[in-house]
């Protein structure tokens, strides 16, 4: 039997870390980076408002805004459950239009804030944001012809203006 010569392993050199950034140095108080752009988060229901397009009178348009209309009715949504208050601002919407009324005030209030940090995130005010998808919908929307966020004299963001088309 013949010896078996193995031929040693050439030995690699030593892989060069790479060159790490210096960390700069960090003070209290120091501005860091807002927000994340990562994140593209829901616009709020009054941004959302105030890109839908213009259907009244621009005029009348910047009196209501401005809290200079008075409102001819109002309902107070305060407290109901979705069902209710579906319900109710049906019955308020079309009894409204069929009295010729042309600007309505729907409070909703702002919500309640809960501190219920379950697996799924529910909005604060779930009324406040059910009620303008509700007004553009079926039945309602063919009887509405703008709705706003209402003036801080009305409720401000727990209100809206709701303008009627004519009968």
């Amino acid at each position: 039997m013949k010896p078996v010569l193995i031929a040693p392993k050439a030995k690699k050199k030593p892989a060069r870390a790479p060159e790490r950034k210096a960390i700069s140095p960090f003070e209290l108080g120091s501005a860091g980076t807002v927000g994340s752009p990562n994140h593209r988060l829901a616009p709020s229901v009054g941004a959302s408002l105030d890109t839908a397009p213009l259907r009244m009178d621009q005029k009348t348009f910047g009196r209501m805004k401005r809290g200079k209309t008075k409102p001819e009715a109002r309902i107070d949504l305060h407290g109901m459950r979705l069902s209710e208050a579906h319900g109710a601002l049906n019955a308020f919407i079309h009894t409204s239009h069929a009295r010729g009324r042309r600007l309505v005030l729907v409070i909703t209030g702002k919500g309640r804030v809960t501190n219920d940090d379950g697996p799924i995130p529910v909005r604060a005010g779930v009324l406040r944001h059910q009620v303008p998808d509700w007004l553009s919908r079926p039945p309602l929307g063919a009887l509405v012809l703008q709705v706003s966020e209402a003036h801080q004299r009305h409720g401000g963001g727990g209100a809206y203006y709701v303008y009627l088309r004519r009968t």
